[in-house]
């Protein structure tokens, strides 16, 4: 009963917002140029939507294939960082140089380096959706529980069973907490690194309607791009429940 009063409450707390920005457009408070009004974005959703469709299947692909190598990526590094501590101690410390750099900082400098096609967005996907992955796997098989692994040792289990049977499920929970914050992440670099350079995607679209003063259209597409990083975000908690039935999630 709370969850659902809860919900209806944030609910209730979106439309107010919508309607009093709708109101404020309306009664000329907020220029079009610096805010448009959620109808007007509504309209441009509806006239644009053949050119939005286009652009998002592009920055899907694009975000999709650079988070799967991200993650593939981050699972290898995590097992060989905790197998080995001096691979830990070496590689960790320039995980987090690298994530503490900004986006919109290392897109530029991977684009002069790997030139306008997709490569330079694949790899500032990886280097943004690793590092969350890596910590939580990391952080799941060093909070397993002590008793539980010295009984796989006293059992003469191989370091692989141990991995296998014992630290993979419980550092999933903690997998899929990194999972959730890479998802947003891989849609966040994607449409950067298309600011800087390409031909296709959200993030060229947005530019060029940024130029051509469309500003209805440039919030469409933020909005747009909002709403896929959520539906992401949904998938990952749906594939969560199903994969991990034994635990509760981490929230």
């Amino acid at each position: 009963m709370k969850n659902i009063i809860r919900k209806q409450i944030s609910s209730l707390g979106i439309i107010l917002l919508l309607l009093i920005w709708q109101i404020a457009g309306f009664l000329q408070l907020l220029p079009k140029y610096i805010l448009p009004t959620p109808i007007e974005i509504l309209q441009a959703f509806a006239r644009d939507r053949v050119l939005l469709g286009q652009h998002s299947l592009h920055t899907l692909q694009t975000a999709l294939l650079g988070l799967s190598l991200g993650v593939l990526i981050a699972c290898l590094l995590a097992l060989i960082m905790d197998r080995y501590s001096w691979v830990n101690d070496m590689l960790y410390p320039i995980l987090v140089v690298i994530q503490t750099i900004p986006t919109i900082a290392l897109a530029p400098t991977l684009v002069l380096w790997l030139g306008y096609g997709i490569l330079p967005k694949i790899v500032l996907i990886i280097l943004t959706t690793t590092f969350p992955i890596i910590v939580n796997i990391l952080d799941g098989f060093r909070n397993c529980d002590a008793d539980g692994l010295r009984l796989f040792q006293l059992m003469g289990a191989k370091p692989w069973q141990v991995l296998w049977h014992f630290k993979i499920p419980n550092a999933l929970p903690y997998f899929y907490a990194g999972l959730r914050v890479s998802v947003s992440y891989a849609f966040i670099a994607t449409v950067v690194s298309e600011w800087l350079g390409g031909f296709e995607g959200l993030g060229v679209y947005m530019i060029q309607s940024k130029k051509l003063f469309q500003y209805d259209t440039m919030f469409a597409i933020i909005i747009w791009v909002s709403l896929i990083s959520l539906l992401a975000m949904k998938l990952v908690q749906i594939s969560e429940k199903m994969v991990i039935k034994w635990k509760p999630t981490i929230k």
